[in-house]
């Protein structure tokens, strides 16, 4: 049976971890090896994942993150959440570093299976995001 309580702890203890903290060296302790990711951007698995947040992290390096509201129901937990950072790092979902500052909302689901976040799926401000990384004029 699952426990919305110890699932929200674990997704909190994730984005300390993970969004705030930079630090993927506990992904074994948080996530599946066989995650699913919904967003087309980000690579599968706990692999990708990581990939991806390096590559992040690098682009920008001041990357923060605010989470604004956690609500969790069953083997689910919902988060919204505010992210911003200046890209001057390297390139990031194809734009080489634009010095431009990016603040954009996230809504984040997460799938809980046997005390691991399995699953992801995701929707965010991408208008606002890829107008700020001058991507869409």
């Amino acid at each position: 049976m699952s426990n919305p309580k110890k699932n929200k702890e674990l997704v909190e203890a994730f984005c300390t971890t993970v969004f705030v903290k930079h630090n993927l060296s506990t992904l074994d302790e948080l996530m599946r090896d066989d995650y699913i990711q919904h967003n087309p951007d980000v690579p599968q698995g706990k692999v990708g994942f990581k990939q991806f947040f390096e590559a992040t992290f690098k682009a920008m390096p001041d990357f923060k993150y605010s989470l604004k509201q956690m609500v969790a129901e069953a083997d689910l937990v919902w988060m919204y959440s505010a992210t911003s950072g200046t890209h001057t790092g390297g390139d990031w979902l194809g734009v080489p570093p634009s010095g431009n500052k990016l603040n954009f909302d996230v809504v984040d689901m997460f799938r809980i299976q046997d005390g691991l976040i399995a699953e992801h799926w995701d929707v965010a401000d991408t208008y606002s995001l890829f107008s700020q990384l001058g991507k869409i004029k």
